[in-house]
């Protein structure tokens, strides 16, 4: 069943049939649908939905990919998602947004823009992702979107009747007389194994350079300076092939052309020199697309900043001062962006680290589904940046295909298990170190197909921190076994002996473990994996964090 609504002279119409308005060409072969509309009126686009003959029922698994990068992102049973989906609600309904004790705290930190409230309706009887999906277990399924440039796919849940829904993101997408517009085009299969290995052969990546790197955000966060990013250069070993400046270099963000001199009074330049006399490659991070309230680019130029129907900047979460996108179809924003990154290329960097790439999404723009926009968006990234390495964080999935190397995976890392209690009510894409572990198992299907995964970091010290070891040690081996980046913002030269012992024995994992599968079983999820041809076997306790090594060769 397909229902498809569109507006025509301010009037809704809702079809499921061509009708005088549109052609409806539905296209149907070897495990690929696709359907497009051919508008015999100047038309917009509201909504397009597609009922899958196949019923969800709790004896199975399902995987939900999250909206973006730090999205939570799970494999579990209907009961499970049963609790997901109450929470999402809880997080994101929009009465809820303006009222009672998120009032407050969202008028100041905007959790409301982090997710996708604006792209899907959240309801308690529905969940939902996004391009991907796959039932293990009774009535098997796997499909993935091949329409990602033209439209998100929306894979929904229906908990009362069990129905599974895809939608095609279309909104208020405007088609002109005799145009052609393709709504869906997906690939589907009644076969777990037979919809992984179609995945893995249409979507291929030619780069399979894994990144050891150092970053300087999880230990300094902001405060961070020429000493301490000298320092910890100088305490890296041979193994590593990256070190990488984040966040606080620069005055505010948004003013990427203005180092701080008070951090770096010598500015990057000679930093950048050092690095690459260590034989690593230099990094720096960078939001490309925002810029913070106290920025001056923003109190000084808001005619490059995309503005909502009452003309107002367009705000895009809490972080720093609160922060603004950039109108990405404004040529003079573009110039600065390229501006930006190309002083960076200038001053040697070879890696750059691009963060909140979610915010181009958020905007409406007349010519663009969100889909087509976040495309042009990261694309634009990619022309200007030509053969550098790119690290997408906060980024919508699909889209990064073919534009970044590498991709973060799951939210920032916590310095507890699963952050501060009160954040659980704040938004899916809060940091956590409990979810950002079960998005790296989850996600690791991408893992060299769509990109590289970046898991994000392992923290192996003792100061600043309130991880257990068990903990540790988990985020550690698991990162090292399901990513392809393996970062740390530790200073290891302070490491004793038995953490220099775990970190080279997850270095051998993370360059030699083969054949790594994974089974969720109730809290816990089994691993499996080979290395030097023996077979190796943990368990990983979902709640506390902890590895149990049942066979280890």
């Amino acid at each position: 069943m397909i229902n498809i609504s569109y507006k025509l002279n301010n009037r809704i119409i809702k079809t499921n049939k061509s009708d005088e308005n549109i052609d409806i060409i539905i296209k149907e072969d070897n495990n690929r649908f696709s359907l497009s509309v051919v508008a015999k009126n100047d038309i917009e686009l509201i909504s397009a939905t597609k009922q899958l003959s196949i019923s969800a029922n709790r004896a199975s698994k399902y995987f939900l990919n999250g909206y973006q990068s730090w999205t939570d992102t799970v494999e579990a049973s209907f009961y499970k998602i049963e609790k997901i989906s109450k929470r999402g609600y809880l997080y994101y309904r929009k009465k809820d947004v303006s009222s009672g004790l998120k009032d407050p705290l969202n008028k100041k930190f905007a959790f409301d823009r982090y997710g996708d409230l604006f792209i899907y309706n959240y309801s308690r009887y529905r969940l939902h992702g996004y391009d991907i999906f796959y039932i293990k277990g009774k009535n098997e399924f796997f499909s993935y979107n091949l329409n990602y440039k033209n439209a998100f796919l929306i894979y929904e849940l229906i908990k009362y009747n069990k129905k599974i829904n895809i939608i095609s993101n279309i909104k208020n997408y405007k088609i002109s007389k005799g145009d052609t517009f393709k709504l869906f085009d997906y690939m589907y299969f009644n076969s777990y194994d037979e919809g992984i290995k179609s995945f893995n052969n249409y979507f291929n990546i030619e780069n399979k350079n894994k990144i050891f790197g150092y970053t300087s955000w999880y230990n300094y966060y902001q405060n961070i300076n020429e000493g301490i990013i000298t320092r910890d250069l100088e305490a890296l070993d041979n193994r590593f092939n990256l070190f990488q400046i984040d966040d606080g270099y620069e005055t505010f963000v948004g003013d990427w052309l203005d180092i701080d001199k008070n951090k770096f009074p010598n500015g990057l330049y000679e930093i950048v020199n050092k690095i690459h006399n260590r034989g690593y490659k230099a990094g720096i991070w960078l939001a490309p697309f925002v810029a913070e309230e106290k920025s001056k680019l923003f109190q000084e130029r808001k005619d490059l900043f995309k503005k909502d129907k009452k003309g107002n900047p367009i705000k895009c979460g809490g972080n720093w001062s609160g922060f603004y996108v950039l109108d990405i179809l404004n040529p003079d924003a573009v110039k600065y962006i390229k501006e930006c990154l190309e002083y960076y290329i200038n001053l040697g960097f070879d890696f750059f680290k691009l963060d909140f790439l979610y915010s181009i999404t958020l905007p409406n723009y007349d010519s663009y589904t969100k889909a087509m926009i976040t495309d042009y968006g990261y694309q634009l990234l990619r022309d200007i940046l030509k053969d550098k390495m790119i690290l997408g964080c906060g980024a919508y999935i699909f889209s990064s295909y073919q534009k970044f190397d590498y991709l973060r995976v799951g939210p920032d890392v916590s310095l507890k298990f699963d952050d501060e209690f009160f954040m659980k009510f704040a938004h899916r894409e809060r940091i956590s170190t409990k979810i950002t572990l079960q998005n790296t198992i989850y996600r690791s299907i991408f893992n060299n197909h769509l990109f590289l995964n970046d898991p994000d970091v392992f923290l192996l010290r003792d100061d600043n921190i309130s991880l257990n070891e068990k903990q540790k040690e988990a985020l550690l081996v698991i990162n090292a076994l399901f990513g392809s980046v393996l970062m740390t913002s530790d200073n290891i030269k302070i490491y004793d002996k038995i953490k220099n012992e775990l970190l080279n024995k997850a270095f051998e994992i993370f360059n030699n473990a083969k054949d790594i599968s994974f089974e969720k079983q109730g809290k816990n999820i089994l691993i499996k994996y080979d290395l030097n041809n023996k077979e190796n076997i943990i368990e990983y306790n979902t709640n506390k964090g902890g590895l149990k090594w049942i066979k280890q060769a």
